[in-house]
């Protein structure tokens, strides 16, 4: 691994707190009442309801939405037996995806013992804990044992999912692939290279869909697994082969089907030629696949192929199941993961990929067009509809086969509901990120020579969102590089100041004065203002050569917002520019604006300022619904931004009729939708959950993001995003970390993509 990622990883599991899951309180616990009925004498009401009836626990404790993620840590990842307590990392790892996909609180559990009786006994005897079971990261054949006993002996959802997970997965894939390929699951002929878990379980679940066993070759590392080996499991026997084969090379011909669960490298493009006419390739080892993408097209261009990879096409990620498969199996209180669950899982699967891609999705991959067809037969990772479709047919199957406790009758309030367990924040940043990566831009860095700023510079580079370019003296830069073990390979360093750049100070001086010679700006003093970063770099991205600009960390906000408004101006149509912080709520995104740049707005301010947000807005793919806010509801209050919130939510109204917005109002009255629409029945936001707030004071709108920010993690608060300046100049808070300048690089990348109108 490389120093600069191994670093990376090491100060993303460390910093700013060891670890990447925490607890959570949930209910009040600042009053001694609150604390009464916390613990005792309150919480002895509960327990004995509990004693009486089991599945009150669903009703008083977090059973219902708490998943254990077990493993012993004897096959962790492309790591093998590291054992328990080195393997926790991936376990939380695995809690934080249960937790953003699908609402789903975790404890990772690791357990010190490789005897599978015991470490089943052990299992047993937590359970009552526990909603469900993932199983994770045990070696075979010991992992069938524990799943097979653990299922046997517990009536929660239990799971293996590097079994089953990429069985699902590979099945939906397979299912469209053979669509596309006009073949029929009955008929293909299909080499399995690997025996492991994963392997055996995409081969059953292959056969459940109507695979015939006579037609499977399965190859481990001895070769083809044939009947007359002797020693075979009772797993591979049940895939022994007849056939007269004995290793890759001779299995491969004419068949339909590759699926690789093995190492990298080891199917050969003249492999690929001789399979039959448009051959489906799974080549899922992990980092790297058995063929490449690439090899694979050279040798067939009639490839359907899918890999691991999310730089490829057809990424089969478990992630697109297993937080999905509990999701639903927790909600109908399920005392068991079935066949038929799993079934409706692939089938739900492999039906999304059929349907229209939703722009939000198209946006995270550089909008690029996706439709049903090689490129693209399973769902990408970030489809926010997977959540609703999965876990719902794996409900339904549960409630179908007879493994429900809880019933569902309502299931398009039940739709609502599961949308509604996830913040869509998460799922927003991510597909933003994937769009960056596709394309990245060129970014400047102001102040290079700032150690943050130079840590972000580096780390959107080994990210791949961005092309950074660092303004400052080289000599320093790389000094601060030596101090903080920092490669800035790749990372492209501008001394403005030096001869080297003369005719650029030159060039750029004179587009300057000729944007604001009307406004007192003379040449000479425009040759003078190149030397200072904040000038030369807006320049850079005024006059083409860089796509967008970061800078802050140093300078005073009204002197860097005169600046940008001397060289790239505001968007034509607009006579202001706003910054605006998101928000992280369980509900979704909450948008603050403006949190750095107008001080007391007037109306025609307020105007601009909300046309832009709510631009901004659908820019990231959601319905904009506005609040503009102050202390006084609908006219209850005469005080001068009182009048002017008023006076803008008029014009807004008469000019805009069908912007969903209103005010004045409280922050509270905004926020809380069942009482604005109770005490104002008539306000234009009737129905709709605001997610802006604009505020009419400055002061304001920074305490709120600065007091969240506080009292939340920094990664609940994504900002300062520029709105509304004709160019993406983004200017960070001067105490910005790493991490949320990487935020706004990101969301520089978006402004640079075309997105906002």
């Amino acid at each position: 691994m490389k120093k600069d990622l191994s670093e990376a990883a090491r100060a993303y599991h460390s910093l700013p707190q060891p670890g990447k899951i925490e607890v959570r309180p949930t209910k009040p616990y600042l009053t001694q009442h609150d604390l009464t009925l916390a613990y005792s004498p309150g919480v002895a009401v509960p327990c004995l309801d509990i004693e009486q009836q089991p599945e009150q626990a669903y009703d008083y404790t977090s059973k219902g939405n708490l998943v254990a993620v077990i493993s012993n840590g004897t096959a962790v990842l492309g790591l093998g037996d590291i054992g328990a307590l080195a393997g926790k990392p991936v376990m939380e790892g695995k809690g934080l995806l249960f937790k953003i996909y699908a609402g789903i609180d975790v404890f990772d559990i690791e357990i010190d013992e490789k005897d599978p009786v015991k470490f089943v006994e052990i299992v047993k005897s937590i359970a009552p804990t526990f909603g469900g079971i993932n199983l994770e990261d045990i070696k075979a054949p010991e992992c069938f044992y524990i799943e097979q006993e653990l299922k046997k002996q517990l009536d929660i959802p239990v799971m293996h999912d590097d079994q089953h997970g990429t069985a699902i997965i590979s099945a939906a894939g397979l299912l469209n692939a053979l669509k596309i390929a006009d073949k029929k699951i009955e008929e293909v002929k299909i080499v399995v290279s690997g025996a492991g878990a994963s392997a055996l379980s995409c081969t059953r679940l292959y056969v459940a869909l109507g695979a015939r066993i006579e037609n499977i070759v399965m190859l481990d590392s001895k070769g083809a697994i044939r009947k007359d080996r002797p020693g075979l499991s009772e797993e591979k026997a049940y895939f022994a082969t007849e056939r007269d084969v004995h290793g890759l090379s001779d299995a491969i011909v004419g068949a339909d089907v590759f699926l690789g669960l093995s190492r990298a490298g080891v199917l050969k493009p003249e492999m690929v030629q001789q399979m039959a006419p448009n051959p489906i390739i799974f080549a899922l080892a992990n980092p790297d696949p058995e063929i490449t993408y690439e090899d694979a097209m050279a040798a067939r261009p009639d490839v359907l192929m899918a890999t691991g990879r999310s730089d490829y096409p057809n990424q089969i990620n478990n992630v697109i199941g297993f937080p999905y498969i509990f999701r639903g199996a927790l909600d109908v209180r399920a005392t068991g993961i079935n066949e038929e669950m799993k079934m409706a899982a692939t089938k739900a699967i492999a039906e999304l990929a059929h349907e229209p891609v939703p722009e939000e999705v198209s946006l995270a991959y550089g909008n690029i067009p996706l439709h049903f067809g090689p490129s693209y037969f399973i769902p990408k990772p970030v489809d926010p509809r997977l959540i609703v479709r999965v876990s719902v047919a794996v409900a339904k199957a549960a409630v179908k086969s007879g493994v429900a406790r809880k019933s569902i009758t309502d299931w398009e309030a039940y739709e609502e509901e599961v949308y509604a367990r996830v913040g869509n924040v998460n799922s927003l940043l991510r597909r933003v990120y994937n769009s960056a990566k596709l394309t990245p831009r060129r970014l400047v860095f102001a102040a290079g020579e700032h150690t943050v700023s130079l840590k972000a510079a580096v780390e959107v580079l080994r990210q791949g969102i961005a092309q950074p370019i660092v303004l400052g003296d080289p000599e320093s830069i790389q000094h601060k590089a030596m101090l903080n073990e920092l490669d800035l390979t790749g990372v492209k360093i501008i001394n403005h100041h030096s001869p080297e750049y003369r005719s650029k100070r030159t060039q750029y001086a004179e587009q300057f004065a000729k944007q604001n010679w009307r406004k007192g700006g003379k040449l000479s003093e425009a040759r003078d203002k190149m030397y200072d970063p904040n000038y030369f770099g807006m320049m850079m991205v005024q006059c083409g050569d860089a796509e967008g600009m970061i800078t802050g960390l140093y300078s005073n906000y009204n002197h860097l917002k005169e600046i940008a408004l001397s060289t790239v101006g505001v968007k034509e149509g607009f006579n202001h520019f706003a910054t605006m912080h998101m928000v992280s709520l369980k509900k979704g995104p909450l948008f603050l604006v403006d949190t750095l740049i107008n001080q007391n707005l007037k109306a025609d301010t307020l105007v601009d300022i909300t046309l832009l947000a709510a631009d901004k807005v659908r820019c990231l793919g959601l319905e904009p619904n506005i609040a503009v806010v102050n202390f006084s509801d609908f006219g209850s209050d005469g005080a001068e931004s009182s009048i002017e919130a008023r006076k803008a939510v008029a014009m807004l109204h008469e000019k805009y009729p069908d912007l969903h917005v209103d005010g004045e109002m409280q922050v509270t009255t905004a926020l809380n939708m069942q009482k604005r629409d109770e005490e104002y029945p008539d306000n234009w936001l009737k129905g709709q959950k605001v997610n802006i707030l604009v505020f009419p004071r400055l002061s304001a709108a920074n305490a709120c993001y600065q007091l969240l920010k506080s009292v939340e993690s920094a990664e609940d608060v994504v900002g300062p995003i520029q709105i509304g300046l004709a160019k993406p100049i983004y200017f960070v808070d001067h105490g910005a970390t790493v991490k949320e300048i990487v935020n706004v690089a990101v969301m520089t990348s978006l402004d640079t993509s075309g997105c906002l109108r």
